[in-house]
C-alpha cells in the first residue's frame, strides 16, 4: 500500500510506501475466456495461447515487485474467472466474499473461498445485494464502492455494515459508461487519483489531486501500485508518460488480449500485505 506524500519537488511527487504488499492471489484464463460476459465492447476473437502467456508475464511483474504469487487452479467451466479481484473485497482485518451482478459469474465466489478463509475472517454479500471487487477502491480507511451495473445500492450497504466495525468509510461513486470504478479511476500514489472524468464524477475524490488520462487512452486510468512501482497497461504509454513525469517508477504491462475481456491491472490479481 502507498503511503503519504512525503514531498514536492518542482510538480514531481516523492512518494513515502508505509507497507509493503506481500502476497497475490492470481488464477490463469481458460479457453472459455472467449464466452467471457461483455458490457461495452465487442466480442472479438481471443488468441489464447498469447492470452495465457500474458498472464504469465503479468504474474512474473508481480514477483519481480517482490510480491509472492499464488496461481489458483484455472476454472475451464467459468470464463471470467481470470478475473479473481471482482469475488472477494480484502483488506487488512477482513474479507467481504462479493456477490457478482451477473449470475454466470456467482460461482467464481465459492470457487475462491477456500484460498480467503485462510488469510482473513470472512463475511459476505447477500441477495439482493450485489458487489464486484472491480468497484471498490480502498484507500487509507476510506472504501470508494462504484454503483454500477454490476454493484447495487444494497450491496455497497451491505459492505458498509460489514467493515464499518474496523474503521472504514464508505463512500459511493456513480460510475456511466464503464464496467467497474477502478477502470475508471486509481490511486498510483498517495494523495494522486487518475481518472476517466467521462467515466465518474471526480467530485466525489475531494481532497486528491485528480489527473486525467490522455483522451486517446479512456481506459489508461486502471493502473496497479505495488512497492514503489506502478504497473500501466502497456496500451496506455501517453498515461504511462503522464505518471513518469510525477516521478513514479512506471513499469508497463501488455494485457491486450485480455482487455478483449474488459480486462484491467487490478482485476487479475487479489493482494494483501499481511
Amino acid at each position: 500500500m502507498v503511503g503519504a506524500v512525503a514531498g514536492i519537488d518542482h510538480g514531481v511527487a516523492v512518494v513515502a510506501v508505509s507497507s509493503r504488499l506481500l502476497h497475490a492471489l492470481i488464477r490463469p484464463p481458460s479457453r472459455s475466456l472467449e464466452r467471457c460476459e461483455l458490457l461495452h465492447l465487442p466480442r472479438t476473437a481471443f488468441d489464447f495461447e498469447r492470452a495465457r502467456a500474458q498472464h504469465d508475464a503479468y504474474g512474473q511483474a508481480l514477483r519481480d515487485a517482490g510480491v509472492s504469487v499464488t496461481v489458483l487452479p484455472e476454472a475451464p467451466k467459468l470464463p471470467d474467472a481470470v478475473f479473481v479481484e471482482d469475488a472477494v473485497v480484502l483488506l487488512d482485518e477482513c474479507a467481504v466474499l462479493c456477490r457478482p451482478g451477473v449470475a454466470s459469474r456467482r460461482a467464481e465466489v465459492d470457487l475462491i473461498r477456500s484460498a480467503v478463509e485462510r488469510i482473513r475472517i470472512v463475511s459476505e454479500i447477500a441477495a439482493p445485494g450485489t458487489l464486484e471487487g472491480g468497484d471498490v477502491l480502498a484507500i487509507g480507511r476510506t472504501v470508494f464502492v462504484g454503483r454500477s451495473t454490476r454493484t447495487n445500492g444494497e450491496g455497497i450497504e451491505q459492505l458498509r455494515r460489514q467493515i464499518a466495525p474496523h474503521g472504514y468509510e464508505v463512500r459511493e461513486v456513480a460510475v456511466r459508461g464503464s464496467l467497474h470504478l477502478k477502470t475508471a479511476v486509481t490511486a498510483p500514489a498517495a494523495g494522486l487519483l487518475i481518472a476517466n472524468p467521462a467515466w465518474i464524477d471526480a467530485s466525489a475524490f475531494a481532497g486528491f489531486e485528480v489527473i486525467s488520462v490522455p483522451p486517446d487512452e479512456p481506459f489508461g486510468a486502471n493502473t496497479l501500485p505495488i512497492n514503489r512501482r506502478v504497473l500501466v497497461a502497456a496500451s496506455a504509454p501517453r498515461t504511462a508518460e503522464v505518471l513518469t513525469m510525477r516521478g513514479l517508477d512506471v513499469r508497463p504491462v501488455d494485457i491486450s488480449e485480455l482487455q478483449k475481456a474488459e480486462a484491467g491491472l487490478t482485476c487479475l490479481s487479489v493482494l494483501w500485505a499481511r
